[in-house]
């Protein structure tokens, strides 16, 4: 069932609203400066005209139709879409945290700026780092501001000649996109037989041009870089430094530090691995965590800690300047910080363990269904192949993706990494119960089965949504953004 516009619900002389009473002197709009013509409405602003129970009806059937961790399983590969405990929730919505103001004078947001503190205490122990910001508003501005400070960090070196920046075959699209921002040129990396770095193409493209080599691990694929360690060696020896991706963080946690790898400066996804909401566009959170050699190029103002309590640090010289208008979104550290908490050591452990166990269910579930193109095992996400069924039957990686949308299940990850055709990448996270992976894999099993001998219907999938199937590509190219 669809939904109508605000707009289409309006009745002449309805209204959801009450002003108080004006308390403004009588003749006071006599003293306001008359607007220039240009910018007064020729005619009366087209405004819905609705009752507050149009309104409440409108937006609760609106929820109703949207899909969440709430919801149901939601398998989006490489997101991380665990389940966000309602504690966090809570402790963030206390007035303590939401009634201030980021120009206050430290001295009044103490409480806060502890938090905050200490989140970057607990981050640097997790991932084996110095020190870093919290500033980034997510993975993509963490990658911006990593990739900033390895530039401001060459530069001061007086290595200009530093304008390279590596990429896996497999890397998310963001990291080009991050490298290409701060002006570097982009080189990709092959990846092997196995779906890891493909060591010799690396060594091929390592010289005193590269800057750095940007890598997750474990990787899109879902597979740990065990020659991680070589691959450190490589690059510092041709004295460029190591970028983390931290999307994959939630395979590792607790058990393997990124900072013991050797790589030199990471972004973290506070939205993703530490258990906030996020989807739809926010809000995130993507601090950067370094090494000791690029803590002076951190984003002003650090969190320092004196004798008189917490304070804001401006002074570092070779900073990169401000990267946030103000602290980043700190509600969202707040409930980063409660899931760590809470969850403690053992328990972080615990949580990436389990999400590796997770994966390894529904894989070795879905073997004889799908062919895997890449390894036997997983970390915490895995990708199969929807090639063979598109040649034999017609029926392709989006196709099994809507189709899962009628049986109330969020889509995985379509078409990605581009190394695999037709791809579906399934991450299930710690969160979901053995009945909910086995009620998925079979659900996903059956529609295979169904499709192969309904083809017209996998093709029209799906049919319990407000609206059918979408021309997505053509969406993307002629977007008509307006009613």
């Amino acid at each position: 069932m669809s939904e109508p516009l605000l707009i289409e619900l309006s009745k002449p002389g309805r209204k959801a609203y009450c002003f108080p009473a004006l308390d403004l002197p009588r003749g006071f709009e006599e003293a306001l400066p008359e607007l220039p013509s240009s910018l007064l409405r020729q005619k009366k602003a087209r405004l819905p005209e609705v009752s507050e129970l149009d309104v409440v009806r409108h937006f609760t059937h609106l929820s109703s139709m949207t899909f969440g961790v709430d919801n149901g399983c939601y398998p989006l590969g490489s997101c991380t879409m665990k389940y966000n405990p309602k504690i966090s929730e809570q402790l963030a919505q206390m007035s303590e945290f939401t009634m201030i103001h980021p120009l206050q004078d430290a001295s009044t947001v103490q409480g806060c700026l502890s938090v905050m503190y200490n989140l970057l205490e607990d981050l640097s122990s997790i991932t084996g780092m110095s020190w870093g910001t919290l500033q980034p508003c997510a993975g993509a501005h963490g990658e911006y501001t990593g990739l900033k400070m390895i530039r401001s960090y060459f530069l001061k070196k007086g290595e200009i000649q530093r304008t390279k920046v590596l990429v896996p075959v497999s890397a998310h699209g963001t990291n080009p996109a991050s490298a290409a921002l701060n002006g570097f040129d982009i080189v990709t990396v092959a990846s092997n037989r196995e779906g890891l770095v493909d060591l010799e193409d690396l060594k091929s493209k390592l010289d005193d041009s590269v800057a750095a080599f940007m890598l997750t691990n474990p990787n899109t694929l879902g597979l740990f870089e065990k020659d991680i360690l070589t691959i450190s060696s490589m690059v510092h020896e041709a004295g460029g430094l190591l970028y983390y991706d931290g999307a994959n963080l939630n395979a590792i946690m607790g058990n393997a530090r990124p900072g013991d790898m050797g790589f030199d400066v990471l972004h973290l996804n506070l939205h993703k691995t530490f258990a906030t909401p996020h989807g739809g566009g926010g809000p995130g959170s993507g601090p950067v965590m370094v090494k000791e050699l690029l803590r002076p190029f951190l984003p002003k103002p650090d969190i320092i800690l004196t004798e008189s309590g917490y304070s804001y640090g401006w002074d570092s010289l070779d900073s990169i300047g401000k990267v946030s208008m103000f602290w980043g979104n700190f509600l969202v550290m707040v409930k980063a910080y409660v899931y760590i908490l809470r969850m403690g050591t053992e328990g972080l452990r615990a949580a990436s363990a389990h999400a590796v166990l997770n994966a390894n269910y529904v894989l070795n579930k879905l073997k004889g269904t799908f062919p895997i193109p890449y390894g036997n095992t997983c970390m915490h996400e895995f990708v199969v192949s929807c090639q063979e069924l598109k040649d034999t039957y017609g029926i392709s990686a989006q196709d099994l993706a809507k189709g899962l949308i009628d049986r109330g299940y969020h889509p995985p990850t379509m078409y990605f990494p581009s190394l695999v055709h037709e791809a579906l990448m399934f991450e299930p996270t710690e969160s979901e119960s053995v009945e909910t992976l086995d009620a998925f894999a079979d659900t996903l099993i059956d529609i295979v089965q169904q499709a192969k001998n309904d083809p017209d219907w996998i093709h029209g999938c799906p049919w319990t949504t407000p609206v059918g199937r979408l021309d997505e590509a053509r969406a993307v190219k002629e977007p008509d953004l307006h009613y």
